[in-house]
């Protein structure tokens, strides 16, 4: 029997909007994307634009419903179910003819893909039985990507009914979950990103779209996002605590990559992966140890082996070389392409604005940023009309954004109920204090910026779609804020998704000039700069021995990574001629550091 197609690679979810309706663009060729479920307003934005799509009859889903959150990402997910289903029994029936989707489906798939090598060998048959029974034997292998879904678990606002009483699992994001769980999605994931959320987690318990059949398959898994080993085990031992199984673990650089950046303490890309594949059977056997007594425990049978576990990985990958050492070497499932794929009109939702901007992005127009209320670190792309905004609103006298969405709601530092620093009543209530205060006016404006410097994402990396698809959102609120990592200065032109899957594949290469530099050399140099950083404004507490015994770790966890690098070009020869100049350029710079805050005697390489 011949296999089922398959691609190497997925669109992981980014921003709000971004990857919105990617299913509906890149699905029937194979190709798995992430769509955000958290901001239930674009949703529903989605569903009235989409439902004419599909000509079938949009029905609102207002707030005044009971469970409207949960109801309008369940209704979503399965109107892109519909459509993609739609697509690909259309895309089944198709001729083998040049421009037909069905050719495109089989040229896009990885030169190394049997179904591929199959497909050759068809169009170069004549016509007769034999070519015949494999043009059908193709068709019935046409599988659709992955729909899955994410959710930042962060995101949980609590909700409250109009006499004012908390409703009861009607969070944020449980509500998105309980929505993707009530959804007619199969053979499908959920992300979950950020670290974890125990009330979360504990609503999977309630949720039986997650237990394996009889055969120990799935119809709809669990993926964890995680930044190193040592959250996987944590993460996942609690789950497994649950009779819950985690089918993959998705690890994502802590710095290179778009959107929020959770950093690491100095650990690197290339040694966690290499911790993963040698603990992998370990994490596997300690998962189903839990999870095949807590399922029992529950009444249900056990089962005699574990379920499959995959790991995937992504965050600055730019290149065919890049990807392919992470599957053949680290021996990952997939590898996730996302910054590259705002240039990809077929694959995502950006605006033509914000695309002419993004096509002439340089280094220095990604900026590592405090605008996320969150308080985390935040790529960004510099002006965008959502910065534009921004800075006109200052300039006015009116800073902050008017807060409708609510979703990144957390300080109480004014107020008893959670407000978002990015909105307009928290920045007047938060500068009137700082006036009030006497302090140098160095240390006020420092302060001053910090506050002013947040802006709304629930909305500016929404509006994208809103825009691209002239279907309203927010009446007067129209700005657009991107999050692209540091890559997008290294691809600088729109192309297609055939054009994108090439580069990935190595049939053809799109990043201009040749001074990128590898993923990992990338990586390394941003956890110095944000090493540098944060010491400078940590100056004056360098001395304390908890923040001295920090900076220590963070350093010595970084000259470790650098001698693993180092390891590794040796055994299987990265092929950068640099590279290892590289390596030398940014130990010494780490001494340096080190020596000039005193941090500790000495560094073990």
């Amino acid at each position: 029997m011949y296999p089922s197609p398959h691609h190497k690679f997925h669109i992981p979810v980014m921003g709000l909007a971004f990857t919105i309706d990617s299913p509906v663009k890149v699905a029937r060729f194979g190709v798995a994307s992430v769509v955000s479920i958290i901001e239930d307003r674009l949703i529903e934005t989605m569903r009235s634009y989409y439902y004419p799509f599909a000509k079938l009859p949009f029905v609102p889903i207002t707030t005044k419903e009971k469970d409207y959150r949960s109801k309008r990402i369940t209704d979503y997910l399965n109107l892109v179910n519909h459509i993609v289903n739609g697509q690909i029994q259309k895309l089944k029936n198709e001729v083998f003819e040049v421009g037909s989707e069905i050719m495109k489906y089989f040229e896009m798939l990885p030169d190394d893909n049997k179904a591929k090598h199959l497909y050759r060998r068809m169009m170069n048959t004549e016509s007769g039985p034999e070519k015949e029974g494999m043009e059908s034997w193709l068709r019935s292998q046409v599988i659709p990507g992955s729909i899955d879904v994410n959710i930042m678990t962060k995101l949980d606002k609590n909700n409250f009914d109009k006499r004012g009483a908390l409703v009861e699992d009607g969070s944020d994001a449980v509500s998105a979950l309980r929505g993707y769980a009530n959804s007619n999605l199969s053979n499908s994931s959920i992300i979950f990103s950020a670290g974890m959320n125990p009330r979360l987690y504990n609503f999977l318990g309630k949720c039986s779209q997650f237990d394996a059949d009889e055969n120990g398959g799935f119809s709809k898994k669990i993926i964890i996002k995680v930044s190193d080993y040592r959250s996987a085990l944590i993460q996942g031992k609690y789950l497994a605590k649950k009779g819950i199984w985690v089918s993959e673990f998705r690890i994502e650089s802590g710095l290179n990559c778009g959107g929020h950046a959770f950093a690491s303490d100095g650990y690197l890309l290339g040694p966690i992966l290499e911790e993963f594949k040698t603990k992998k059977e370990e994490l596997i056997v300690s998962l189903f140890e839990l999870y095949n007594a807590a399922i029992k425990l529950k009444g249900r049978k056990g089962f005699h082996q574990p379920h499959p576990m995959n790991i995937s990985v992504q965050g600055g990958i730019g290149t065919a070389a890049e990807d392919a050492m992470l599957h053949d070497y680290y021996g990952v499932t997939s590898t996730g392409w996302g910054t590259p794929f705002l240039l990809v009109p077929e694959a995502t939702t950006v605006d033509e604005a914000t695309l002419i901007l993004l096509s002439k992005a340089k280094k220095e127009d990604i900026i590592m940023s405090n605008n996320s209320p969150l308080g985390v670190p935040f790529h960004y792309l510099k002006g965008t009309s959502g910065e534009l905004e921004k800075l006109q609103r200052i300039e006015k006298g009116n800073p902050g954004s008017p807060c409708t969405e609510k979703h990144l709601v957390s300080n109480t530092e004014f107020t008893k109920e959670p407000i978002c620093t990015a909105s307009a009543k928290y920045q007047k209530l938060k500068m009137a204090q700082l006036q009030s205060l006497e302090m140098e006016e160095h240390e006020y404006q420092k302060q001053l910026k910090n506050v002013l410097e947040k802006e709304c994402l629930c909305i500016g990396l929404s509006n994208a779609a809103a825009t691209k698809y002239e279907v309203p959102f927010l009446k007067n609120l129209k700005a657009v804020t991107i999050c692209p990592g540091p890559n997008i200065a290294y691809f600088s032109r729109v192309v297609s998704l055939q054009t994108m899957t090439d580069h990935i594949y190595g049939r053809a290469n799109i990043i201009a000039g040749t001074d990128r530099p590898h993923l990992f050399i990338a990586e390394l140099s941003l956890y110095i700069s944000y090493l540098k950083k944060h010491l400078e404004e940590d100056a004056g507490a360098i001395q304390n021995p908890k923040v001295k015994k920090y900076y220590n770790g963070f350093c010595q966890n970084l000259i470790n990574g650098i001698a693993y690098y180092r390891g590794l070009q040796q055994s299987i020869g990265l092929g950068e001629q640099n590279f290892n100049e590289s390596l030398c350029g940014a130990e010494n710079e780490i001494n340096n550091i080190h020596a000039q805050y005193a941090l500790a005697e000495y560094l073990i390489a």
